[in-house]
C-alpha cells in the first residue's frame, strides 16, 4: 500500500474513531436527542446505554490491527440498524444522513489497518 494511501486511510480511521466515541458518549450519557431518536423505536434509555458502551468498544477496536475488523464490523452492523429502523419509518432524511458513516467503515475495512503487514 503507498504511504499516500496509508495516510488517507489513518484519517479516514481517526474520523471514525472520533465520530464512535463521540455518537456512544451521546448515548451512554443518555442525552436527550439520543433518547428521543431512539426512544421512537421503543429503545429503553438501558438499551440506548447499552448501544452507546457498544458503540465506544466499537471505535476503540478500530485503533488496533488485531481487533479492527471486528471494530469495525460492530460499528456497522449498529449504523445498519439504525439505517433499517429509519427505513421502517419510511424517514429517507435520516437513511440519508446514516450512509455516509456506513460507506465510511466500509472503505476504511477495504484500504485495511495501515499498520497491518497483510498485503
Amino acid at each position: 500500500m503507498t504511504v499516500a494511501i496509508k495516510i488517507l486511510n489513518t484519517i479516514l480511521i481517526l474520523c471514525a474513531f472520533f465520530m464512535g466515541l463521540k455518537q456512544g458518549y451521546a448515548m451512554l450519557t443518555a442525552k436527550t436527542e439520543m433518547l428521543q431518536m431512539f426512544g421512537k423505536w421503543n429503545f429503553s434509555k438501558t438499551a440506548v446505554m447499552i448501544n452507546g458502551t457498544v458503540t465506544i468498544i466499537s471505535a476503540l477496536l478500530i485503533l488496533f490491527p488485531k481487533t479492527f475488523v471486528w471494530g469495525n464490523f460492530l460499528m456497522a452492523a449498529g449504523i445498519l440498524m439504525i439505517i433499517c429502523f429509519h427505513l421502517l419509518d419510511k424517514d429517507l432524511k435520516g437513511v440519508l444522513i446514516e450512509l455516509p458513516f456506513l460507506f465510511l467503515n466500509l472503505v476504511i475495512l477495504y484500504l485495511q489497518h495501515p499498520l497491518s503487514k497483510t498485503i
